[in-house]
Formats: C-alpha cells, structure tokens, sequence
C-alpha cells in the first residue's frame, strides 16, 4: 500500500470540485432530521453521497489550501484511537497515550532546538495553538493592570487566527500593530524595532511579537533570530507560526530554513498540514512547559484524585480542554510506521515541485513570478504587457476557475500587493516533477490560447 495514497489518484474517476445539484439542501435536510431507523448500509451509502459534495483537497493536484494529501496510516492510527477512546486530560484515564504525547512533544521540542525544559501539548490545530500561546504571553509578560495598554506586534501576512486570538481576549484592534513586510514578504526587523519604541515612548506597554514560521500566503519565513534578539532586549514574548512550515525541521536538506527557533518562547506546528494527518492535530510548542501549568492548571475538586504526583502530566493543566482526544496518538502511529526518512523525502518532495514550477514559469513569457518558491509555496500571475492592472485581475481570477471547472488542477487566487495572484502549494507526495511541469504547461497554454480570447 502506497503510504500516501488518496482516494482520488486520477483527475479522470472524480472531479476535483463537484457541484451540488440545485436541490442537494432539501435532500441533505431530510438526511439530517431525526426519524426511524435506517439500515447501516442505506446510511454509510448516504454518508458516501454526502462526502461527495466537497473540494477534494487531497488529490495530487490540487494545489489551493496547505492541508492536502492525508496518509491513510494518520486514519489508521485515528481509528485505532477512536476505537480505544481514551480520556486524554488526565494521567489516571490515559496514562499511555499521555506518556506518548509527552515524549513526542518533547522530541519535536528538540528538533527546533528548544532546551529540556520544553514542553507543549496537542491542540486541535494552528489557531488553538496559537491562541493558548497568546494566553501565556499575556500572562507572562503583561501586568494584569497594563492590558488595556499592550501591544502586540504581527505582520501583513500573519495568519488571521492570531488577530482573532489576541480580540477574543479582549485586546482592541488599536492594540495588534501591524509591521509591513519586505520583497519578500517578511517582517521588515527596523520597522518593528520603531514600533516598539514608539509605542513605548507614546505609554503602550509591547508585550508579545508573532512572527511567521512559513506563511500561509508565501510560504515566507520572519528572520526569526533578529526578532528574538528584539525580543530579549525588550523582554517581549516570541512566538512562532509555524503551523505549516515547521515540518521543514524533518527535511533531510532544509531544517536549516528555520534556524532561529531554538531562542523562542512558542512554537505552533499543525501535524495536519505538511506530517500528512487527518484533521486535527496541532501542537503547541513553548520554551518552560512550567508557564502552561501557572496559566492553565485547575484544582476542581472531582479531579483531586488525579493531581500531579509523577513525571506524566495531566494534560488538562496544559490548555483549555478538560475533555480531549489521544489527538497525539496517529502522528506517533504514522512516524512510528514510516520511519523519518520516509516523511523527511515526502517534505524535501514538495520543496522541489514548488521549485520546478517556479523554474517553468520563468521560462515562459508573460509570467511574473511574484513570491519565489519558499517552503513549497509559490505565487505569480499571467502578465502580458498590453492589459491594465484591472485586466490582469480579472485575468487571473479566470485563469484559476477555468483550471478547476475544467478538472486539470485546483490552483486558487490570492491578493499581494493588492494584486489578485495564482498560487500553488505542492506537497503532496504522489505528483511528481514531470506532472508538475505538465500542470503549468497546460496553465500557459489556457492563459495564452483560450482565456484572451474569452474576456
């Protein structure tokens, strides 16, 4: 069995976006509503058409979100976990499964270069993680008296999460200061050294700095050493999105991408995008796992019986969730089968498609290639000379429809700079370099031949 293999291996057996009939709402309605007793099979064939009725996301081709291809062994291993349904809060209902928890986190901990007092804990994703890591840094660094006044600084491309995080906590959209980035799309380091002494100068009280560990956008990377050197000299806490591109540090020839990580206070790392598991499984990452505990531990009466008393915490004291799944337990299942050079090849494959298709984009005329292959992103746009800039918009908007509506790959818009842009995120491990290329030789034919022609 291929350890990464989709459902959908051919463009030719299923779309990769299927419309739903004009009626699709009545009958998923009556589907929903309560009623007698139904046979398994008339269900499981329900679910089947339910199902059917979504963007398949893991075809090899399909290149518009970061989660994409999906090992069957993360199923597996979520299966086996569901199957056993342990309760994952608490040392006394899952003491094996919170061993294993604890000793992957600690590994992946290593692996960025976190000293041994590192811990974290499985979150449901990169939005949990971040938005726990925002909890700490408010905690640890921002007198209770001085949250009407903290700063927190993000750039123009830090994922929306972190924003939603810092609002939900009660911070005005005043307080998130947001730091232009550079050429290439990364935190421009005198722009937040100026915001910071003016926001202290002008009585804000900075607190925390976000920086992008692979945005969603551009696959760029915040000069992370820079920015922790900032951070120590103002005593800000440094916390990493790394939800997509932290699974750079398995790479057998990129970990070096992220240096910098190890002088950090938090890291987030969505197991879910680029370690190929079925939703969710994030992490959080945090440099002294003693601040989780200070800001997170609970002394309810009806737990009493399970306090901390040996080296396997209550992952309950960690993070919000008093109930949670052994969400740990199918990335242990899949690295466990694999191996890591399995899983290191698999990410050093999705670096080079990125870097092909930038190769034959800039090989054909009437490309710009707008953000450079970076952590198997790219972005770029049909630029012929004689369109005004509304044009070209609209041309490119076309270009990523007709793509998809015509089954030959899933290659969604994004706005840089205020341009409407393509972009492609390629990791998945069954395309390879010569489909690669054939991708982007039909997106040039269609851009030249068929779409001009048709605006």
């Amino acid at each position: 069995m291929n350890c990464f293999q989709s459902q959908n291996v051919s463009l030719n057996e299923s779309s990769i976006l299927k419309l739903a009939g004009a009626d699709m709402a009545t009958v998923f309605r009556e589907y929903a509503r309560p009623g007698p007793a139904h046979s398994v099979e008339q269900v499981f064939k329900e679910a089947q058409e339910i199902f059917d009725h979504r963007i398949r996301m893991n075809h090899p081709r399909f290149f518009g979100f970061v989660p994409a291809p999906v090992s069957p062994l993360s199923w597996l291993g979520e299966t086996v976990s569901s199957a056993f349904n342990a309760f994952a809060g608490s040392r006394l209902q899952s003491s094996g499964p919170s061993c294993i928890e604890q000793s992957l986190i600690e590994w992946m901990a290593s692996l960025a270069g976190l000293p041994s007092t590192a811990g974290g804990l499985a979150v449901s994703g990169g939005s949990m993680a971040n938005f726990t890591a925002l909890v700490l840094a408010r905690d640890r660094t921002l007198p209770r008296e001085r949250w009407s006044q903290g700063v927190a600084y993000v750039s123009d491309q830090t994922h929306s999460s972190v924003a939603k995080g810092l609002r939900i906590l009660g911070f005005a959209e005043a307080q998130i200061r947001k730091i232009p980035t550079d050429a290439f799309f990364r935190m421009d380091v005198p722009s937040l050294e100026n915001a910071i002494q003016e926001d202290r100068a002008g009585g804000r009280y900075p607190f925390i700095v976000i920086g992008s560990g692979g945005t969603t956008n551009t696959g760029s990377i915040d000069p992370i050493k820079a920015i922790v050197e900032i951070g120590r000299r103002e005593k800000l806490w440094i916390h990493v999105d790394g939800a997509y591109g932290a699974s750079a540090l398995l790479s057998r020839t990129r970990s070096s991408l992220l240096d910098g990580l190890s002088g950090v206070d938090s890291v987030s790392w969505d197991a879910h995008k680029w370690l190929f598991q079925t939703y969710g499984c994030g992490i959080l990452l945090v440099k002294d796992k003693t601040h989780l505990l200070a800001s997170f531990s609970t002394d309810a009466e009806y737990i009493r019986d399970a306090s901390e008393t040996v080296d396997i915490p209550n992952f309950w004291n960690f993070g919000l969730e008093l109930t949670r799944p052994a969400r740990a337990m199918k990335l242990w299942f899949t690295l466990r089968v694999l191996g890591l050079d399995i899983m290191g090849s698999a990410i050093d494959h999705g670096l080079c498609l990125a870097e092909c298709a930038e190769k034959e984009l800039r090989s054909r005329p009437d490309w710009e290639v707008i953000s450079p292959a970076s952590l198997a992103i790219i972005t770029f746009r049909f630029a012929p000379e004689d369109k005004a800039e509304r044009e070209l918009d609209a041309l490119n908007s076309a270009i990523s429809q007709h793509m998809i509506f015509n089954n030959i790959a899933g290659i969604l818009t994004t706005k840089l700079n205020g341009k409407v842009v393509l972009r492609i995120c390629a990791i998945s491990p069954l395309l390879d370099i010569a489909e690669m290329r054939h991708v982007i030789e039909k997106l040039d034919e269609i851009s030249h031949v068929i779409l001009p022609d048709s605006l």
